[in-house]
Parts: C-alpha cells; sequence; structure tokens
C-alpha cells in the first residue's frame, strides 16, 4: 500500500498525470495506435517493445517484461524510492503531499525513532573512542587490517560489556526505555523491566538507502555466541530488504559499475579497506527478492561472493531461483566462489583488490544454472536428457522474456538434443511469453487463468466496468481463488469512479497482490481485444460463477440430505469407511 501517503492523495497524483509525458522527458516515444512505443531504456533492443498504454497509465515491455506506473517509471529509471518518486510527481504536478491524521501520529513516532538511533550510533561511536575497555574493540579492528578512518567512515562503535550501559544513557522515563525497546536495541526481563541487546561487542550501524540510521550488527570480541548479532525486525528495520554498505558505496559513487554482494560486515570492510568500496552484504541471510532489486535500482552488474563449500554451493542455488524473475535484458548476475575455507575478508587481504576485479573469475548465472543441470543427469542416455529438460523448464519459467532466456533455451536445446519449439510450449504458465493474441477456441479465456482473473482483467481494463457490480458482497461467495480481493478491489474502485488502472496497482503496491496485478493489466489488452461488448463479457462472467454456486450448492444439500436418510448404523458404516480412507496403507 501507499504507506504514510494517504491513497486518496495517490489517486489524484496520478489523475494530474500523464504517463506519456513523463516517461518521454526520458525516452523518446512515438504513436502506434492507440498507445505509443519506444525501444525499451531497461534493456538493449533494436526493435521498440517499449509500450505505453495513456487509457491505462500503464507502461509494458515485451521484450524484458519491465512494467507499471508513472511512479515504477522514476522508481526504476533514476533509482528512486517510492516516496522519492511520489515527491518528483508531486513538485510536476504543483501538490503538496499531505499526511493522514493517523498517519501523522506514526510518522512522528517513527521520525523520533530515527532521532534516537542517531543518538545511539553516537554514543557507540564514543563509547569506541574513550570506554576503559575498548581498548580491545580498537585491538581486534587493527589486527584485521582496518584503519581508523575506514571505522570513521562506517561509523563504528563499542557496546560496554554492562548490562544496562545504553539503559543508564537513554532510559531515563518508562517512554524512553519502551522507545528502546521498540527500536530493537533493549531486551524485556521476564520479571519486568529491560536490559541492553548489545553488550561487549563492536557496533556496525545499519544505514537505508536514504542515510537512516535503522538498526545495528554488533560482533562479539572475544569468544562466545551468537558471533555476530543483529537487531530485530522492528518498524524501522527490516532485515530481508537492507543492504549493509550500500549507502557507503552510493555515496563514493555517483555511478555504480557493480556491486558485490557478501555475506557479513567484516566483509564489506575488509574489501572497503583494500579499494573496493562497492561491496554491499546482506545482513547475515540469504539474498532476497528485495535485496536483489535494491541493487538493481543502482547498478546493473551483481556479482555474488559465496564460500566454495557445500553449503556455499547451496547458497548459490537458492541465490540463482532468486535472482531469475529480475533478470530483464540488460541486468547481469555473476557468481564468484571463494576457495574452501576462505571468505572475501580473509581472500581479499591475502591476494588483494585485483582477484576481486578479475573478471575472469566471474561465472554467468546462465553458465551455473546450464552447469548444474548438466552435472545433475546422465546425457548419453534420451532419459538423461529428458530429464534435464524437465528440470529446467521451472527456472525458464521464471525467467522474463528476452535475449537471455532464448539464449538459455537454445543451449538447453542443443546438450538435450531437442529442438527449441518442442521445449517452449513445455514452460509452464508463468513464463510470460510474447502472445500472438487469442484463437477462436479460447475466445478472451487464458487456458491457466481463472474466471476471478479474468473478472479482475476486464476491470483493469476498463475500471469503469466495476460499476455494473451493485452487490461486491456477494462476489465472496463465489467459488473461485481470489473472490475476496475482486469484492476488495470492487469496493475499492466504487468509492473512486475515475480511477485509472494504474491507481488501481498502486493502491496494492508491496502487496501480495501487485505482480498478478501487473501481470493482468498486461495481458489485458490483448485477452480482451477482440471483444466487442465488455459489458455483457463481465455480466455473463459472473453468472457463469453464480451457476457453478448454485449447483456446488445443489450437491451439497444432496449430500446432507441423504445423509439424513442413512439409520445410525448405516452413518457409522459411512464415518469408519471415510476414517479408513485417510489413514495410511500398510507397507
Amino acid at each position: 500500500m501507499a504507506g504514510l501517503i494517504p491513497q486518496h492523495f495517490i489517486d489524484e497524483l496520478l489523475s494530474r498525470t500523464d504517463i506519456v509525458d513523463i516517461i518521454d522527458t526520458y525516452v523518446p516515444l512515438r504513436k502506434a495506435g492507440k498507445n505509443h512505443q519506444a525501444l525499451c531504456p531497461f534493456h538493449d533492443e533494436k526493435t521498440p517493445s517499449f509500450t505505453v498504454s495513456q487509457d491505462k497509465q500503464f507502461y509494458h515491455c515485451f521484450g524484458c517484461g519491465a512494467n507499471g506506473t508513472a511512479i515504477s517509471f522514476l522508481m526504476d529509471y533514476n533509482h528512486l524510492g517510492f516516496v522519492e518518486a511520489v515527491e518528483e510527481l508531486a513538485n510536476r504536478a504543483g501538490l503538496e503531499i499531505p499526511r493522514e491524521a493517523g498517519q501523522a501520529a506514526k510518522s512522528e513516532g517513527f521520525t523520533e525513532l530515527y532521532e534516537l538511533m542517531e543518538m545511539v550510533v553516537d554514543f557507540y561511536r564514543k563509547q569506541l573512542r574513550e570506554h576503559p575497555h575498548a581498548h580491545r574493540a580498537v585491538d581486534y579492528l587493527k589486527q584485521r587490517g582496518l584503519t581508523g578512518e575506514l571505522a570513521a567512515e562506517f561509523e563504528l562503535g563499542y557496546a560496554p560489556a554492562g548490562w544496562d550501559s545504553l539503559l543508564k544513557h537513554f532510559g531515563q522515563s518508562d517512554a524512553a526505555q519502551q522507545r528502546l525497546h521498540k527500536m530493537g536495541m533493549t531486551i524485556q526481563r521476564d520479571t519486568g523491566g529491560y536490559y541492553d541487546r548489545f553488550r561487549d561487542r563492536i557496533m556496525f550501524p545499519i544505514r537505508d538507502h536514504r542515510g537512516r540510521a535503522i538498526g545495528f550488527g554488533g560482533r562479539i570480541i572475544d569468544e562466545g555466541t551468537p558471533k555476530y548479532l543483529n537487531s530485530p525486525e522492528t518498524p524501522i528495520f527490516h532485515k530481508g530488504r537492507e543492504l549493509y554498505g550500500l549507502y557507503q558505496a552510493r555515496r563514493k559513487h555517483k555511478e555504480l559499475e557493480r556491486l558485490f554482494v557478501v555475506e557479513g560486515y567484516m566483509d564489506v570492510l575488509a574489501l572497503a579497506q583494500h579499494g573496493i568500496d562497492n561491496a554491499v552484504a546482506t545482513l547475515g541471510t540469504a539474498a532476497t527478492i528485495d535485496h536483489l532489486e535494491r541493487t538493481f535500482r543502482n547498478t546493473n552488474q551483481v556479482v555474488i561472493c559465496f564460500d566454495g563449500d557445500e553449503a556455499g554451493q547451496k547458497a548459490a542455488a537458492r541465490a540463482m531461483e532468486t535472482a531469475l524473475p529480475l533478470l530483464r535484458d540488460g541486468r547481469q548476475v555473476f557468481f564468484m566462489f571463494m576457495p574452501e575455507g576462505e571468505d572475501p575478508d580473509s581472500l581479499v587481504r591475502q591476494q588483494g583488490r585485483g582477484f576481486f576485479e578479475d573478471t575472469a573469475k566471474y561465472l554467468p548465472l546462465s553458465d551455473y544454472l546450464i552447469n548444474t543441470l548438466k552435472e545433475q543427469n546422465e546425457l548419453s542416455t534420451r532419459e538423461g536428457r529428458s530429464r534435464m529438460v524437465e528440470q529446467s523448464l521451472p527456472y525458464l519459467s521464471k525467467l522474463p522474456p528476452g535475449a537471455l532466456r532464448q539464449m538459455i533455451l537454445r543451449d538447453i536445446a542443443t546438450v538435450t538434443r531437442i529442438p527449441v519449439e518442442d521445449i517452449e510450449p513445455l514452460i509452464k504458465e508463468g513464463s510470460r511469453l510474447p502472445r500472438r493474441g487469442p484463437t477462436p477456441q479460447t475466445r478472451t479465456q487464458d487456458k491457466m487463468m481463472t474466471p476471478v482473473s479474468h473478472l479482475i482483467a476486464l476491470i483493469l481494463h476498463r475500471p469503469d466496468l466495476a460499476r455494473l457490480i451493485d452487490e461486491p458482497e456477494e462476489l465472496a461467495t463465489l467459488p473461485d481463488p481470489g473472490a475476496l480481493f475482486l469484492k476488495e478491489m470492487v469496493e475499492f474502485i466504487h468509492g473512486r469512479p475515475n480511477i485509472t488502472c494504474a491507481a488501481i496497482i498502486e493502491n496494492w503496491r508491496d502487496s501480495k497482490y501487485e505482480a498478478r496485478l501487473k501481470e493482468l493489466a498486461t495481458k489485458s489488452d490483448i485477452l480482451l481485444s477482440e471483444l466487442e461488448d465488455l459489458d455483457r463479457e463481465l455480466l455473463d462472467a459472473i453468472e457463469r460463477l453464480r451457476a457453478k454456486k448454485r449447483k456446488q450448492d445443489r450437491k451439497k444439500s444432496t449430500t446432507v440430505s441423504r445423509m439424513s436418510e442413512l439409520t445410525d448404523e448405516g452413518k457409522a458404516e459411512l464415518r469408519n469407511l471415510i476414517s479408513s480412507r485417510n489413514l495410511p496403507s500398510e507397507k
């Protein structure tokens, strides 16, 4: 959803914004029928496949799969966050961004947390300089080869060993103690009260892409567990989205040629100490889609560094699956495997900067995928080659259409000796391969589209169709997955009679529905192009669902009626039969 910015403002902003004017500022558009076209700004191409719909206020590239609203375009093209993109559009439209009354307090509360977190950063930095026991932390950092200048750049600090050092300094009132706890800096005792979360640790402040302090990582100095401790999830810190070191890398480089993705804080610092100041860390977790999307907003080339052991190979496999849907043409993901027993920290100290800048050591994700599939199958047999094709289908279905996908598909066809045209029909729905248009047999119904998805596509194509649904409550009773969401969507549109497709999608930004809404908005032009009467199509689709519900209700009623006619003995026998079918079979 739109977060702290009221939804009604997003609606108004998009109603005053013409996506054609916005995109044409950056990419020259030309009229093509009722839409506009251009060479896609998100991947290299010679024939225009980037389409902008003025009616929907929505863009889509049939080559790489990029799509979205005017807000999405500014976010992706100018590497902006959501709020920054909205601010830019608001400035263009001459609008001032309001704050909802209920959300204002929430915003002020967040501001207070950010301000307090900055004070905590300063507190820990001061402890590193002045605390009587801080020499242990300083000695450790020097032993790891880090200079005072680098420690200052990354604002490293020291959390004293006591249970209440931070509490004594900032927790003078109940309200202050509660704020520290809300920020994840303290832990609540079972018996009441709080104690410091971080004790006797080197502290690594974590800043978001806007430079705000949002959390910490802490490393134990001597022996102990856990070796690294992160802030917990808080209102301002979400580990699966943030990258340690990204803020510093962006300050050093106006344009980032590539980003190295490593696992830990010390990896980032060791690389920076040796002149590689374009590394970020995933805070000890596997790389998520949010992590990779954030890197791609800053560069088109990502090098993910893994240990060379079995755990590193498993991590690479997970990273490959995560990255595949994001690989629009022009984006590159490479894997870099460390020798066994080494990590980026130890390796850069041994080998120096040149080891990481040697592009011959970068393994393209596509090569890793093909090599993995080949290693898992006996390619001298038909069965092995067939199995490789079957194993490749889930990966191919995740890749956006484009040159990279076609090249991987051709390589798989060559290895397995199965023609490309025989593999393509096997790729599951979700691949988003370009369509030539609906056949007479399927009409507008995508074979893999549910009836409710068909209704949603109709409404995205023409939001005013929602007016034909007088009683949205009925939609929730329809027997099809997504019926509850359809009801919510129709009710949302009823309160906004002039809403556009773009504004509908923006309402569900960052929700589990966003990707599917964009997909249906993209498909709707093709799927609905042959229909002359969309009003009738929508009403007929609802009536088909009603008929399906009536049939199910009759069947249920008949079953209940027959059950009521059974004797007690018959009912007991039926229950025993059902129970026996649910039991596991004997081996």
